[in-house]
Parts: C-alpha cells; sequence; structure tokens
C-alpha cells in the first residue's frame, strides 16, 4: 500500500515537472516574439513595468525640464498654459511652442495666509539654467562651461532609458550636449542610439543634420540627412500619421539655405515652395523665392557674357 502510494506521488511529481517544462519553453516562444521583450530593451526593468514606463518617462522629463527652470515650476494643481510646451525642448528647436499667458504667474495670487507664507520658501523668479539659473550670469563662470547642463542630463538619461522610443528626449538631449557642452561626439552618437530605437524618426534625422552642418561643417552629408528626414516625413504624411508640420517646416528651410549657397537653384526653389505651403508666415517665405528667382535670373545673365 505504501509503495503504491509512492507511486503515485513519484508520477505526479513526474507529471508537474513536465508540466512546468512545456510551460516555460512556451513562455519563452510567446516571450521572444512579444514586441515589449529584451530585443527592445536590455532593461529588464522596463519589460517588467510594461507600458507604464512612458509614465516614467515623461516624469523624468518634466523633471529635466523643473531643474531648467531652476525649481520655478508650476504643479498638477497650478495654471500650466505658460508650461505647456517644455522651454528646454522649445528653446532647443525640436519642437514647436504652445505656451500661452504669463509664465511667471502661474501661481496667481495667494489662496491664504499660509500660502503666501509658503511661498516664501520657494523660488520666486522665472530662469532658466542656460542663463545662470537663480544667480545670474555670474553662476556660469562661477561653475563652468556646461554646468547648468549637467544638472539636466541625468533627467533626460532616465527618461531615454525608461521610454526609448520618446524621439524627444534625444533631439534635446543632443541639442544642449552640442550646444552648451561641447560634446559633439557625445551628442551624435545618442542620435544614433535613438535612431537604432526610432528609425522613422524624422525628428532625429534632422537633428543628426544639424550637427554634421553646425558643428562637422559637412554641408553635403547635412543635405543627405535632411533629405532622407524630408522623405521619412512625406512617408508617414502620405500614410496619413499627420506628422508635425513644425518639423517639415525646419527640415525644407534648412535644405533651401543650404541648396541656395551651393547654387543649386532649381532643389532651393522646390524647397522652398514647400516651406511656403507649411510655413505659419507664408508671405515671407514668398519674398525669399522671389529674391531666390532674381539671383539665378542674374547668375544665369553673368555666365553667357
Amino acid at each position: 500500500m505504501n509503495m503504491r502510494a509512492t507511486r503515485v506521488w513519484c508520477l505526479v511529481l513526474a507529471g508537474l515537472m513536465v508540466l512546468c517544462f512545456g510551460l516555460a519553453a512556451g513562455l519563452d516562444t510567446w516571450f521572444q516574439g512579444w514586441q515589449g521583450n529584451r530585443l527592445k530593451s536590455a532593461d529588464i526593468l522596463s519589460v517588467l513595468l510594461g507600458d507604464g514606463r512612458r509614465m516614467f518617462a515623461q516624469h523624468f522629463f518634466v523633471k529635466a525640464d523643473a531643474y531648467f527652470h531652476s525649481g520655478y515650476y508650476p504643479t498638477v494643481f497650478d495654471n500650466r498654459e505658460a508650461f505647456q510646451t517644455p522651454h528646454m525642448a522649445a528653446d532647443a528647436g525640436a519642437v514647436g511652442e504652445h505656451n500661452q499667458g504669463d509664465e511667471t504667474g502661474f501661481l496667481g495670487r495667494p489662496r491664504d495666509w499660509i500660502d503666501r507664507l509658503s511661498r516664501q520658501l520657494l523660488p520666486a523668479v522665472h530662469t532658466h539654467l542656460d542663463e545662470g539659473g537663480a544667480e545670474g550670469r555670474a553662476q556660469l563662470k562661477e561653475l563652468g562651461e556646461g554646468a547648468e547642463v549637467r544638472e539636466i542630463l541625468p533627467w533626460l538619461r532616465l527618461s531615454a532609458s525608461f521610454d526609448p522610443e520618446r524621439v524627444e528626449t534625444y533631439t534635446v538631449t543632443a541639442y544642449w550636449l552640442r550646444q552648451r557642452m561641447g560634446k559633439v561626439d557625445e551628442a551624435e552618437q545618442f542620435l544614433r542610439e535613438g535612431l537604432r530605437a526610432n528609425p522613422n524618426s524624422y525628428e532625429i534625422l534632422y537633428e543628426l543634420g544639424r550637427v554634421c552642418n553646425e558643428n562637422r561643417k559637412d554641408v553635403l552629408r547635412a543635405r543627405n540627412l535632411w533629405e532622407a528626414a524630408l522623405r521619412q516625413w512625406q512617408k508617414q504624411d502620405a500614410a496619413g500619421v499627420k506628422p508635425d508640420t513644425f518639423m517639415v517646416v525646419q527640415i525644407v528651410s534648412q535644405l533651401a539655405t543650404l541648396e541656395a549657397k551651393l547654387g543649386d537653384y532649381g532643389p532651393a526653389l522646390a524647397h522652398m515652395e514647400l516651406w511656403k505651403k507649411y510655413s505659419p508666415t507664408p508671405e515671407h517665405v514668398e519674398k525669399r523665392i522671389q529674391e531666390l528667382r532674381q539671383q539665378r535670373s542674374a547668375t544665369e545673365t553673368s555666365a553667357l557674357r
């Protein structure tokens, strides 16, 4: 009787082991095909958090913008009309700005004496880190070049690690790295990491073009990158994705300016027509089109003599 019971338990145990092994194999196959697996991110924390990691990425990005304002920043309970677009992103030219209202008066009038007293403990002046923060330009000289950016970089890198598909994090970080800290190589490397995670990003391609044009002085490579960015934008536009029109204006205006400098008037005018189509001030672009046409006519007349 005891031997029979022992045999039954051994069979049950063996069955459980086979079940566990089969379940593990099945889960591994499912995980390899899952869009959020480690093929996208080697960070196990990101896998465990799932879509919730985007919330953390947004939090760290906002935290960086709060540091950029030296702590003078609205909470969720304050008027945020003047902070709809992160100022560090708008200053970097990475996004179109949609801020409205008075950015220095988001707190409004004190609600009571307790609120009035508590405000004495908070930053009371609207400043940006790239202007020296609350201490002004004197602090920049004392701390050294790029010191202000070092305060926001850890938050931006955290944001990118939690959400590699947040394109804005790469373009903003790269701008401050190369423009304020002079770390052009690091900025380009960070952008290429972003491009690997977001191969269809016209924003990252545009920013890489800026690195080549402004920092590397390689205009031909910059043109190739901006043309690739424009193709990606047009591809998404044709697919009905409704890409950002602010960014296409940046791309075609850079291409038009570059082609005009190189003396390629045909492509320059073609890009200007696109620029005019999406520009919020088409009359300004039309004026530049007429000027370029006159310049082309003068050049062709001079060549015939």
